[in-house]
């Protein structure tokens, strides 16, 4: 790989993994309401989901998707349901003690899973794949350069916006307030998720 596809592979990295959408999101949002520990499992399965899906449109599976309208509809279909699901479940988080009683809680195959409906992860592969892999003649060695630097970029941008979830933890939930910090926050983020599903659903 030159040195003129590496460098536009990184920014394509950058610009798609640290620009707000579901995983970012609900990244911050679990670390605010249930602390960075618990956070963690959903920012770790991020980069596994999406490299699983990577690996699958490599071998040809993202083609097929694209080549059949009703499967890619019933994706598209999916991950829209389950973002505005997920938003209903922020919206009705007001306490802490709520989110740590499950009401807000996305388990580490949940996330993994997520990667599969989420419009964003499947264009960032099919992308890569055909920019970067595709006719090549070393598409093995490219394969086993791209997909660790990829893990990478979902596992620290996702960290990232954790980290930022987890440092507004104590200030979303100051007492003195009534848990009105915490109710905003979680309907701004519940709002950014109705606009990616929306966003989503115009694919």
């Amino acid at each position: 790989m030159s040195n003129t596809e590496l460098s536009a592979l990184l920014l394509l990295c950058t610009a798609a993994s640290f620009t707000p959408g579901p995983n970012t999101t609900l990244s911050t949002a679990l670390a605010a309401n249930l602390g960075l520990r618990r956070a963690l499992r959903f920012v770790v399965s991020v980069p596994v989901g999406w490299g699983l899906l990577f690996s699958l449109c490599a071998g040809g599976v993202g083609a097929m998707v694209l080549a059949l309208p009703a499967l890619r509809l019933a994706v598209q279909a999916l991950g829209v349901a389950y973002l505005l699901w997920l938003a209903f479940k922020l919206l009705r988080t007001n306490t802490l003690a709520q989110a740590v009683t499950a009401q807000l809680d996305v388990t580490f195959w949940q996330g993994v899973m997520l990667q599969f409906l989420n419009i964003k992860a499947w264009m960032l592969a099919l992308t890569v794949v055909a920019g970067w892999l595709a006719g090549r003649a070393d598409l093995l060695s490219r394969f086993a350069v791209i997909l660790p630097l990829m893990l990478l970029f979902g596992l620290c941008s996702n960290l990232t916006y954790a980290l930022v979830g987890s440092l507004l933890r104590q200030w979303l939930a100051d007492p003195e307030h009534a848990g009105r910090r915490l109710r905003w926050f979680n309907r701004s983020m519940a709002a950014v998720l109705v606009a990616t599903a929306g966003w989503m659903s115009t694919f």
